[in-house]
């Protein structure tokens, strides 16, 4: 509890992580099996891996791996999206960057809710990763005029959430009582309904234009689609998988295995093929089924600045242009060598994002305050170290990858690259937050302590 009574916005996002969880567990049992191998894993690699062990305590990041989930969920419409906004602001979370799926194919664009500040990260880093369908890409208009019909008859907030939304906002917070109840009420919004709000025929003619647009219009809400833990040794788990009983993708989406990792790797086990009631024009409940929910598995790497993510972009292009008579992960492979895979030739390069810290020896000098210099002359002194700013975000061809091995939408529309961030943030009613400056003034705010600590006002970035 806070100072003025109120829980804590970080013991409310652990509060609401941990029941998602726990809802998820007991709707998809494989995802319980996923959970107890990355746990293995990640017990593995920590026991093999004294110094990266190390490295996590000391920067007092180790115990957020385990807690690690982020979370997928899409919507329909722009009240749905701005609500959702205000919901997660009870959490701490602030919705950053802005991601356009329709390059990849599919008729949605995105933001992730997440926490923002290196203390919030540490003690709980829920991420949700949510999407607004956009049936403006939609050709059929007959089918987009069916499908708005549906969106705004349906209400995915409990009144009882909504209550509690507008109370912690009119009040700054929300007492113990009032968070237990918030967190059972929004969980509500995320749970599986096996009913479909449209009869078989407009689900089939939605699934036909996009397998992702029937999953968002049919369902009294948006369903969460998968929760993601966080593994230290991706390759391991894509391995261990089939030993396990679960069936996963072929290839890990991101960059390739790397000594020093980038961005993003992600993997997914298959969706599942799930029992699903159509009513029919008679009021008689048919069974069907629907094809959506799966598992993720994550290993993050270190944030890139803009210069490093251009280069990974531009790498990623060779790869996909690449000969096609060699595998994927062979062509990645030699591709990716061109990206430097050490921290000091990616920092030097101007590639990646760190933290700068004092080290023994600098906080010693620190008691002196008489050592001057540069940061590069502080670090080769031994005074300064840098450590990887771990990527927080999401890679939107990554995403539409699992999406597109889950949901298999070959004969499906082909949607155009269309970005819309201004509208997107309109719907959101708020802007999202560029997370390359993000990630920039969290390594200069580093620097700047680190020199203040030295000497104030005497040294030079």
């Amino acid at each position: 509890m806070s100072g003025t009574g109120f829980v804590s916005s970080d013991a409310v996002r652990q509060a609401f992580s941990t029941a998602m969880s726990r809802m998820y567990r007991a709707e998809v049992p494989a995802y319980g099996t996923l959970l107890e191998l990355v746990a293995e894993v990640n017990d593995a690699f920590l026991a093999q891996h004294a110094q990266a062990r190390a490295d996590l305590e000391r920067t007092d990041s180790l115990a957020r791996i385990s807690d690690e989930r982020h979370g997928a969920i899409r919507l329909g419409t722009a009240d749905e999206l701005s609500t959702m906004r205000r919901v997660f602001a009870v959490m701490g979370m602030a919705p950053v960057g802005y991601y356009d799926l329709s390059v990849a194919g599919i008729p949605v664009h995105s933001t992730a809710f997440r926490p923002v500040g290196a203390d919030a990260l540490n003690k709980n880093p829920f991420r949700v990763f949510t999407s607004l369908l956009r049936l403006d890409l939609v050709e059929d208009q007959a089918l987009v005029a069916a499908a708005r019909a549906v969106l705004a008859a349906r209400k995915i907030f409990a009144p009882g959430a909504l209550d509690l939304v507008a109370k912690a906002e009119r009040q700054g917070g929300l007492d113990q009582g009032d968070a237990a109840l918030f967190v059972e009420e929004v969980l509500e919004t995320f749970r599986w309904h096996d009913q479909a709000l449209v009869d078989d025929a407009l689900y089939k003619r939605l699934n036909d234009a996009h397998r992702l647009i029937a999953d968002v219009v049919s369902f009294r809400g948006p369903h969460i689609n998968h929760l993601t833990p966080r593994t230290l040794d991706i390759d391991a788990v894509q391995r261990l998988m089939p030993e396990r009983g679960i069936a996963a993708k072929a290839v890990i989406e991101g960059p390739p295995t790397r000594a020093c990792p980038i961005l993003l790797r992600q993997t997914s086990f298959k969706a599942l093929e799930e029992p699903v009631s159509f009513k029919t024009a008679l009021g008689v409940w048919q069974a069907g089924s629907h094809t959506a929910r799966f598992g993720e598995i994550e290993q993050r790497g270190i944030a890139l600045t803009r210069k490093g993510r251009a280069l990974y972009d531009r790498l990623l292009d060779e790869v996909r242009a690449g000969d096609k008579s060699l595998g994927y992960e062979t062509r990645l492979q030699h591709v990716f060598k061109h990206f430097p895979d050490s921290w000091d030739a990616i920092r030097t390069a101007g590639l990646g994002y760190f933290s700068y810290s004092l080290t023994e020896a600098g906080k010693t000098a620190a008691n002196r305050r008489g050592e001057t210099g540069s940061v590069e002359e502080l670090l080769q002194a031994g005074l300064l170290q840098a450590d990887p700013i771990v990527y927080e975000d999401f890679l939107p061809v990554s995403a539409a990858g699992i999406f597109q091995s889950n949901l298999g939408d070959a004969a499906a529309q082909q949607f155009g690259a269309s970005p819309s961030q201004a509208a997107f943030e309109s719907d959101l009613g708020a802007p999202v937050l560029d997370e390359f400056e993000h990630y920039r003034q969290i390594e200069a705010a580093s620097i700047e302590r680190c020199l203040l600590s030295l000497k104030p006002h005497a040294f030079h970035a």
